[in-house]
Formats: C-alpha cells, structure tokens, sequence
C-alpha cells in the first residue's frame, strides 16, 4: 500500500480499463472509511453510499451510460480541442480509455455510488458529497485500486437512478468503477498553475513571493 499522500495525489488519474477480478470486500471497506472520514455540511453526514456487485443492476444502468456516451458526449469531445496541460494524442488516448468505460462499464467488479439523502439539492449540495468521493478515489489509489468519478449516465438520471432503486428524495452524485487497473497509475496532465491562479484580484498574476 502507498501511503506517500502528495505521491498519491500527483498520481491518482482515472482509470477507465478495469480487470473484471474479483475485489476483496476488506478492500472496498477501507475505501467506504475513507469517504466516511470526509467534511460534510454541518457533519449531517446524509451520504449514503450504495455498493453494486449485481450484473443485471450494473447492465440495467451501464445502458444508460452507454446512451448518453455514443449519443451525446462522445460526438461533442471528438468535435472539441485537447483540454490544458494535454497534446492532440493524450486527448485521443483518454478519448479512447472513455469510450472502453462506456462499453465496459458492467464488466467492474464494484461501483460505489454516493448519494445524498433528503432536502433540496441546489448547487451547494456537492459539497457534502465530493469530498468523500475524493477521499475514495484517494484511498483506491493507495490500495492500488482503478477507479475514475463519473457522473455521464446522469444524463438519464431518472431511468438510471430507477435502475440502481434509489428512493424518492435520495440522488445519486456519481458511480465510482472501482478494480484492478489494467494500466499504470499517473502521472496526471494538468495547466500550469500560472494559468489558472490569481492573486488578491481576478486575472492579477500569482506568484510564490
């Protein structure tokens, strides 16, 4: 296990090719403590985290995800440029990684889907869930885990979360594919951090000094 957290950081980048292996349920317990030790607003702790291993649960939603890859978002990011930090390659490589997990999705052993729980969910919600997502994605990485945060099947929200048998007042934020990776771990591309920090003032130059 890697327990370097700057090392895990730098290196933990999605991983969209899995090994349908089995993975031990000691190991996906050590990756639900680490969501569990995250912030939530005011600690109310209204995450639920819902652990798929069922195939039919797994095709019924991977369907919907395939959907709204071949049919939305695909097209738009074939049409798009590299994002920062990326080359025309790199792109095309992650490109076809993600079009792997639209077509694969069903085959990961484990999806851990976080949820919240009640109330109206507006646009600071996440903050009461992405921390803990991060704290999963983390804790894969250091257990030497595959697992990337997608939300794309939210484009069918409504069948996928009828296909996974979320309650009324519950919402899915994501489906974490957690397995062994069938490639290496980072390092991640990113911009540089001139381009995209700023000092006191919108657009003002940071520096270390």
């Amino acid at each position: 296990m890697n327990t370097d957290l700057f090392e895990i950081i730098r290196t933990t980048r999605s991983m969209r090719r899995l090994k349908p292996d089995p993975v031990a349920p000691a190991l996906i317990r050590q990756v639900l403590e680490a969501g569990t030790a995250a912030p939530s607003g005011g600690n109310m702790q209204t995450w639920r985290f819902l652990v798929v291993r069922d195939p039919a649960i797994k095709i019924a939603v991977a369907h919907w995800y395939r959907r709204g890859w071949h049919e939305i978002v695909a097209p738009r990011y074939r049409a798009s440029t590299p994002p920062p930090g990326s080359s025309r390659d790199r792109f095309d490589r992650l490109l076809a990684a993600a079009e792997h997990l639209a077509d694969h999705l069903h085959e990961a052993p484990v999806w851990i889907v976080p949820c919240l729980e009640g109330g109206t969910h507006t646009r600071t919600s996440g903050a009461s869930i992405y921390p803990a997502v991060q704290n999963m994605l983390l804790a894969a990485r250091a257990l030497g885990l595959g697992a990337t945060l997608t939300t794309l099947y939210l484009l069918f929200e409504k069948e996928a979360e009828a296909a996974l048998g979320l309650p009324d007042g519950t919402h899915s934020y994501a489906i974490l594919p957690i397995g062994y990776p069938l490639g290496k771990f980072g390092p991640t591309a990113r911009a540089p951090l001139q381009d995209v920090v700023y000092a006191d003032r919108w657009g003002e130059k940071w520096t270390e000094t």
